[in-house]
């Protein structure tokens, strides 16, 4: 359909993870992404959980190739540099040059919490320079992306605690949806870079003692905090190059009064919800295969998410309805969290292949549809049978928001050298001569489906001056033809 938004590009850094690759490969492999270390502060200081989920490395960042003033640079929000790359790196998995997009009516909807570097650039008034405001300022999250990529749509950043990235997303669906924008940047940004909000967040009892995530366990006791940027384009499926999966449909809605507490999640609500989306976009439940679900390991939040799912999701089904939460790969990363699972959502579709929860021994006894068996946690990969999934999350201050996406039906294969009918030939431009030669390399290993050949010869024709090193190469088996040269 012409009117279908697709997701066209993905990037991210999750934990010891630097690209989405290395992050599929590390959640297929059972990789715990939470470590125990001092690169942002001492493990066990203050009475904090000792593990957490850090990005590798937030230190180095191209000021020229953006075009950022050295003084700004180094006050420039580590967010801020890493949404740059991303952005940029987004665009051009989507198969397009930057170039291509500068002037377009693009709108930028980045979810995102706090941002820790501000309040250190601005603790000491002696530092504070002409560069505080605009490298350090939160606006600067989405504005600083529409200003150096010379997007003209809406660009703002918001705050809805753990469902922050979840919103973006609603966001830019509906500007797509009312023409504001012809496609979006959709990001969300989470580094912990001081522990007074870990130490807040201690006290108020969510997290995990033992710095481990555990949604739907019975040993589940809180959550461990995570570290993790994204970004996404979205286009309309008519001018897209390239498609990852649809949104069939997306809503939010909000808890309002609780006799509990306003932190406290309502049943009620997502399952209104949830009922709603389907609803409307007259889709029966029964035919969404897999839940990526909030599942954050707290005692309140599962039974309180599980029981909204499984009344929506159970009836009528023969089998169970498969539930995980990347949370237990990777810990929660609070307002870039929902992001995280749809990264996991897109790599499930990519692969037909839905990745292993982590820390699942025991069902939650409190959570009825674990212990009858309607409700089924995936523990190993396992085949995704048919086209929909969805996902689904909810803030501290009840902003719920749900999502279902359609994975792009494309015939993949084939997925191997050897099994190419004749030789591909490959075109590529690059940066630097190592950054084609790294793809080529890659190439040799793992061969794509045939629509992404498409998008790399698209690089070399409308590449810019920033990639002067173009070659090519021949994918044929046990032999090496390529050639890589500067213009």
């Amino acid at each position: 359909m012409e009117s279908e938004i697709v997701i066209s590009g993905m990037s991210g850094r999750f934990p010891e993870s630097d690209n989405i690759a290395e992050f599929s490969q590390n959640l297929f492999n059972k990789v715990d992404l939470l470590t125990e270390d001092n690169r942002r502060w001492e493990p066990g200081l203050y009475g904090l959980p000792r593990k957490m989920g850090k990005l590798k490395d937030i230190s180095k960042f191209d000021s020229q190739f953006f075009g950022v003033h050295p003084k700004l640079a180094h006050v420039l929000d580590p967010q801020t540099r890493i949404l740059l790359e991303l952005t940029y790196e987004s665009i051009v998995d989507a198969g397009y040059d930057p170039v291509e997009l500068r002037g377009k009516n693009v709108g930028v909807f980045i979810g995102n919490s706090s941002s820790e570097s501000d309040e250190f650039y601005c603790c000491d008034p002696k530092k504070i320079t002409e560069f505080s405001l605009t490298g350090s300022g939160r606006i600067m999250l989405a504005n600083r992306l529409s200003y150096t990529f010379d997007f003209k749509g809406p660009s703002f950043v918001m705050d809805t605690g753990c469902s922050s990235g979840a919103l973006a997303l609603y966001e830019a669906v509906r500007a797509i949806q009312s023409n504001e924008c012809e496609a979006a940047i959709v990001g969300a940004a989470h580094l912990c870079l001081k522990p007074g909000a870990a130490l807040l967040l201690n006290r108020s009892n969510v997290l995990s003692d033992d710095g481990v995530c555990k949604p739907f366990d019975a040993a589940g006791n809180g959550y461990a905090r995570s570290e993790a940027i994204v970004a996404l384009l979205l286009q309309k499926s008519y001018v897209s190059r390239r498609k990852y999966a649809s949104i069939v449909h997306i809503k939010t809605n909000t808890d309002g009064f609780k006799e509990q507490d306003i932190a406290f999640p309502s049943a009620a609500m997502q399952k209104r919800l949830i009922k709603e989306v389907y609803d409307e976009c007259k889709l029966n439940p029964s035919k969404v295969s897999y839940v990526e679900a909030h599942g954050t390991g707290t005692t309140v939040g599962d039974p309180v998410e599980m029981s909204a799912i499984s009344e929506v999701f159970c009836p009528g089904r023969e089998n169970p309805v498969l539930v995980g939460s990347v949370k237990s790969n990777m810990g929660h990363s609070e307002p870039a969290s929902a992001l995280c699972g749809l990264a996991k959502l897109v790599i499930t579709m990519e692969k037909s292949l839905i990745p292993p929860n982590l820390h699942f021994y025991k069902p939650n006894p409190n959570i009825k549809a674990l212990v009858d068996d309607q409700v089924r946690i995936v523990t190993n990969p396992t085949p995704l049978e048919g086209d929909y999934a969805a996902l689904n999350s909810f803030g501290i201050g009840g902003v719920n928001v749900h999502a279902v996406l359609k994975s792009n039906t494309t015939e993949r294969k084939p997925t191997q050298l050897e099994e190419l009918p004749i030789p591909q030939l490959v075109l590529y431009s690059g940066r630097t001569k190592e950054g084609v030669q790294y793809l080529f390399d890659y190439l040799q290993n793992e061969v794509p489906p045939r629509e992404f050949f498409a998008l790399l010869h698209k690089s070399v024709y409308s590449s810019s001056v920033k990639k002067p090193y173009r070659g090519y190469k021949l994918l044929v088996k046990d032999q090496e033809v390529s050639e890589i040269k500067v213009y």
